[in-house]
């Protein structure tokens, strides 16, 4: 973002009959500052934009301590407006940094004493003249990984502008990175009632400060809120589903994944986040066929050949159990649940060798793998997994 530097036109905004038309030291400084003002931006002027600032800090300084101007509004709003500018061109912090807060003591000032409102507009682009320097000291703070000190120079814009969407996102982007959640949440809150492009990206970082905060339950009901006013948003979506798979929160979840894939046939997250749903429900045939489609979307898509393999195992193993406790008497029982439980064993081979061979440290994979051997009683196979298995320990 760039913010354009306002500082302002002196000429325009006070007539003859003012207080300025008067000579002395505080027409002088006003006459000099209007001088850099029309100066300051073209290089070839340089050297006399520098001299007409110091002639107006000159004049300034001595109009703040003369007993008939000490306390006019303009006064004080031509010194913030000087020191302001003084504080811009200084780019040493240990000496722009005094510049900088007598600026702002003297804006202060003016702002409570100018009752009148005649002097808004000097006021307000000095003001801008100062948020300018705490922005570009916020973004380099951030830039080098200082959040706090980034959230502090934000802070500055945040207070100056309350309601300025950019100022509220830096704050609050700042403070969730410097683990300041609940600044972060009192700037994200107030963003989020606002129109504001960056939005969906703001609930998406609300969502994360709570589960921060370890409220899985107000991190879930930002995240629901979020995809209804921004339906079209992947990363929402994505966030919202994924959560309520963990909290185990599966109401209309269904419906939601259907009209997310409708939307999007190609992601194949909505296909794996769908088999993890319906495994959730127990219904594993709907769970398969959704890892299914992700893995033709994504060939090499590990968490799918993993979870595919442990629902095509669910079947193997519960039969293979049911089996094991048969009693001696049903021996016929016993064979053809033990060869309907070996078809399921190699139905799901492909997919638990796949995920051992996309993954070979995955701890999970191959205890997948070690069961299938188990089952065939292959005991070379079922030994070499077990002592890969130990040695990830």
């Amino acid at each position: 973002m760039r913010i354009k530097i306002l500082i302002f036109g002196l000429g325009a905004l006070v007539s003859a009959k003012s207080v300025f038309a008067q000579k002395g030291e505080l027409s002088n400084a006003r006459e000099q500052f209007n001088k850099y003002d029309g100066l300051y931006r073209q290089k070839a002027f340089a050297a006399q934009a520098t001299t007409a600032l110091n002639e107006a800090k000159t004049s300034i300084d001595k109009a703040s301590v003369n007993e008939k101007t000490a306390t006019l509004p303009e006064t004080y709003a031509v010194k913030g407006a000087v020191y302001a500018a003084l504080a811009f061109r200084d780019s040493e912090p240990g000496t722009s940094a005094p510049l900088f807060a007598t600026a702002e003591e003297a804006l202060k000032k003016a702002k409570e004493a100018d009752k009148k409102e005649e002097n808004t507009t000097i006021i307000e682009n000095a003001y801008q003249t100062l948020i300018v320097i705490k922005y570009t000291a916020g973004v380099k703070a951030y830039q080098e990984g200082k959040y706090e000190s980034a959230y502090q120079d934000f802070y500055f814009y945040r207070t100056v502008k309350p309601d300025d969407t950019t100022a509220l996102y830096l704050t609050g982007l700042s403070a969730t990175n410097a683990k300041m959640y609940d600044q972060a949440l009192s700037n994200y809150n107030k963003l989020i009632t606002i129109n504001y492009s960056k939005n969906p990206d703001v609930y998406t970082d609300l969502s994360f400060i709570y589960l921060a905060k370890k409220d899985s339950a107000a991190a879930l009901k930002i995240l629901k809120e979020g995809t209804v006013k921004y339906p079209k948003d992947a990363n929402l979506s994505k966030g919202m589903i994924g959560l309520s798979l963990q909290m185990h929160d599966t109401k209309g979840l269904a419906e939601k994944l259907e009209a997310d894939i409708a939307a999007d046939p190609r992601n194949k997250l909505y296909y794996y986040y769908a088999g993890q749903l319906y495994t959730s429900l127990k219904n594993y045939d709907k769970a398969a066929e959704a890892y299914k489609k992700a893995i033709e979307i994504d060939p090499n898509y590990f968490d799918a050949y993993l979870n595919l393999g442990s629902v095509l195992l669910h079947p193997a193993i519960e039969l293979y159990n049911t089996a094991q406790n048969l009693p001696a008497n049903k021996q016929k029982e016993y064979d053809d649940d033990v060869k309907k439980a070996m078809t399921y064993f190699e139905i799901a081979k492909p997919a638990l060798l796949k995920a051992a061979e996309l993954r070979p440290t995955s701890y999970e994979a191959l205890f997948n793998l070690k069961k299938y051997y188990v089952a065939k009683n292959d005991n070379v196979n079922a030994n070499a997994i077990q002592k890969k298995m130990e040695s990830l320990k």
